[in-house]
């Protein structure tokens, strides 16, 4: 009945925000349908603790899946802004990544790297429901290594 458990104040808030990931969708393109797809029975996101959310408010990952255009670059600014600390940024395919297949055109950005800072690139044209599986497990072990209370910074 008396049970105690010794650990780093450090590890146990980084274990809580690791297994819940509510992320707020911002799909542009065909990386939507796959991101969709990762919500299903077969990747089942949420037994990551990764649950979409409608609002940035209520969100501490944002998931760019697709081409992203200059003209919807402030929005995605924007949103980011407005999601509450810590929070994270992944981007979903080559188009998120680096412009992808729209790369020669002159209205789409090249990387929304250039507006947000991105903690995880996933690549692919479309990636698989899978890749972003693994993305979050990757997002998962940084969130473990950050420090935050303790002096030495990881």
């Amino acid at each position: 009945m008396d049970n105690v458990f010794l650990g780093k104040l450090d590890e146990v808030f980084n274990w809580c925000r690791k297994n819940s990931l509510w992320y707020l969708l911002f799909a542009t393109a065909c990386c939507g349908i796959e991101l969709m797809q990762a919500g299903g029975p077969r990747t089942d996101l949420d037994r990551f603790g990764a649950v979409f959310r409608a609002t940035p408010r209520q969100s501490d990952l944002l998931l760019v899946a697709g081409t992203i255009t200059y003209k919807m670059a402030s929005r995605v600014q924007r949103l980011y802004e407005q999601m509450a600390e810590p929070k994270y940024v992944i981007a979903m395919g080559s188009c998120a990544n680096c412009g992808g297949l729209f790369d020669p055109s002159y209205s789409v950005l090249k990387g929304v790297d250039k507006i947000v800072p991105v903690d995880v690139y996933i690549p692919g044209c479309p990636p698989r429901p899978e890749a972003l599986a693994e993305g979050i497990m990757k997002l998962q072990e940084k969130i473990m290594k950050e420090r935050n209370l303790s002096k030495a910074k990881a």
